[in-house]
């Protein structure tokens, strides 16, 4: 097999962008194995996966005219089954090898895309019963044992998919479980890319239960001893900044978003994980927002939550309207009462479609405003009474 010019040119372009493989291999839902196999000559590339790094490397069709040339006149059998995802539907309960990573993969592909764009329904269930499947396998040894490492790297990301999905749905128990099994696996199967965004979950998850101090020293744990690309780096940084704040440190915590704010600004996506995508200006201003209401500077929270709320910036996510929520209340807190009707307006609009159940608890706060407003005008008590009754119809009604 002549593979050698395709598979020499890849890892040119890999070297030239600073990604590696196992990155490729997760950005293009391909299992790493494989790629492996590809870029090391062994093994012959599938028309998909030639397509596919083409596009991501924007060579205009450079790497299928070598592909044609140095294609061998009748490929193996081996060759010809290609390990795409669009070639097969794989199931989690049949696949045993390379196909088991890949079914994995995909399943958590599926739910992240579910979780974004239907927010409207939550994948915490179907999240947590895929990843016990995998779970109840690994238990068992029922896979293909050449396989091992890639199939826990995929199921440690699939347990986390599920550990978000359940934090959110406010599942505290079984997302804390979920994280660990994820943090485990990633561990055990050396993905540390896995292991810094569950750390990061937890870090979060930690907030959240209002165990601030632990937050700061996950966050810490990974900033102190790691050296992480700009955009994990801001991330660990948010969390760090939403520990201080909540342990009183007020000044240190807009240091750490500013810093944040600055690794966002002056970075590229180069190297960076493709699960990044989220962390955005808007998110940044989202926690900013939030770091300085709990700090109790209710108008400097208003500047930052507007920015954060404001629609069509940065990427969609199931959360979205949780800056919204915020920007409500603080705005309830100053009397600033037509602008909170306002806002309060827009979540009766957006409310029968979030199945988050951190946002949808936060909008409920706001809805039970309207019993303790003091000289509000009597069409934002109303707004915030139908904003009550939006949050109580049943999310199936067409």
């Amino acid at each position: 097999m002549n593979c050698g010019e395709f598979s020499q040119r890849v890892r040119d372009l890999l070297r030239d962008r600073g990604m590696s493989v196992r990155a490729v291999a997760r950005h293009l839902n391909y299992d790493h194995a494989y790629l492996s196999r590809v870029l090391s000559g062994k093994q012959q590339p599938s028309t998909q996966l030639v397509t596919a790094l083409d596009n991501l490397f924007k060579t205009n069709g450079e790497l299928a005219d070598i592909a044609v040339r140095v294609a061998p006149p009748t490929a193996s059998p081996e060759a010809a089954e290609s390990p795409a995802i669009t070639d097969r539907i794989l199931t989690l309960n049949e696949a045993r090898g390379a196909d088991f990573v890949q079914a994995i993969r995909e399943t958590s592909r599926r739910l992240v895309v579910l979780d974004n764009e239907l927010d409207g329904v939550s994948i915490a269930e179907p999240a947590g019963r895929a990843f016990k499947v995998v779970h109840q396998r690994l238990g068992a040894g029922d896979y293909d044992p050449r396989y091992e490492r890639d199939i826990q790297s995929a199921a440690a990301e699939l347990a986390e998919v599920a550990g978000w999905a359940l934090f959110d749905a406010e599942r505290n128990g079984a997302a804390q479980r979920f994280n660990h099994q994820a943090l485990f696996l990633a561990n055990l199967s050396g993905d540390r890319s896995i292991a810094l965004l569950t750390l990061q979950n937890m870090a979060m998850h930690s907030e959240w239960r209002g165990r601030n101090q632990e937050a700061l020293s996950i966050a810490r744990s990974v900033l102190n001893r790691r050296r992480l690309s700009p955009r994990v780096e801001a991330m660990f940084r948010m969390r760090e900044a939403k520990g201080l704040v909540g342990t009183g440190r007020t000044s240190d915590a807009i240091e750490s978003l500013q810093r944040a704010r600055s690794l966002i600004e002056d970075g590229n996506d180069v190297g960076e994980p493709g699960w990044a995508w989220w962390l955005t200006d808007r998110e940044i201003d989202g926690h900013w927002g939030h770091a300085l209401q709990i700090a109790g500077d209710v108008r400097k929270a208003i500047e930052r939550l507007l920015q954060s709320a404001q629609p069509g910036r940065g990427v969609a996510t199931g959360y979205a309207s949780m800056s919204s929520a915020r920007l409500a209340q603080c705005l309830l807190d100053v009397n600033a009462w037509r602008d909170a009707e306002d806002v309060a307006r827009s979540l009766v609009t957006a409310a029968p479609g979030i199945s988050s159940g951190r946002t949808l608890r936060l909008i409920g706060q706001v809805a039970k405003q309207r019993e303790r407003l003091d000289g509000a005008p009597p069409s934002l008590t109303d707004t915030l009474e139908h904003l009550g009754e939006k949050l109580n119809e049943d999310p199936f009604t067409l």
